[in-house]
């Protein structure tokens, strides 16, 4: 079974096979398939935005397309920054930028009111067009300071207390067992293991 990302992101292809392994599937993006498509992520849940983009790529390609849409919900901030993750302190906001922004909205706040989650919707259109859609969420904390080199976004402020570390400091392994990315994929990718016909 050949799924097709709706993502030209090769960094995000290889997280999914790596997670997606020992599976009969094929992993393609976008770019890999020549599909350049504008998509507006103009939804108001992860969910409608994860299937904005995958019924854009699908208009494309008669193979099935997954795509995902993420973010940080914080408790405190009313689940913000939620679908505006990415644009949090601005449209071309880079991480650094975001990061500034949610540590000064939290300044003072105890640990107790810190309390945020990692959420990841993958939205799977098989080749006859069925669509389904999987959640997976991370619980942890907001640290007061950045720690770790690994990852991207809001990686070094979300602390795993099982883990003892925030995601940055993970290990790859140690993320794909336990991110909202990792529990949403694993969902979709038992699914296709049925639709494709087995493990190899």
């Amino acid at each position: 079974m050949k799924i097709v990302l709706a993502t030209g992101n090769a960094h995000k292809k290889i997280e999914i096979e790596d997670i997606l392994k020992n599976r009969n599937i094929e992993i393609s993006t976008m770019k890999d398939e020549g599909i350049f498509v504008d998509i507006v992520e103009d939804g108001i849940t992860f969910e409608e935005n994860a299937l904005i983009k995958a019924r854009a790529v699908k208009a494309n390609t008669e193979n099935a397309v997954m795509a995902d849409d993420s973010g940080l919900e914080v408790e405190y901030l009313n689940n913000a920054p939620g679908v505006r993750s990415a644009r949090f302190a601005g449209e071309d906001a880079t991480d650094a930028e975001n990061n500034e922004k949610l540590l000064k909205l939290l300044k003072n706040i105890p640990k107790e009111d810190r309390r945020a989650r990692f959420v990841c919707v993958v939205a799977l259109i098989d080749e006859g067009g069925r669509e389904y859609i999987f959640r997976g969420e991370c619980e942890g904390i907001i640290a007061n300071e950045l720690a770790g080199e690994g990852g991207f976004g809001y990686d070094p402020l979300f602390f795993v207390e099982s883990a003892g570390k925030t995601y940055a400091q993970l290990t790859s392994e140690e993320k794909n067992k336990i991110s909202h990315r990792a529990m949403a994929l694993k969902e979709a990718g038992e699914l296709m293991n049925r639709l494709s016909g087995g493990q190899r």
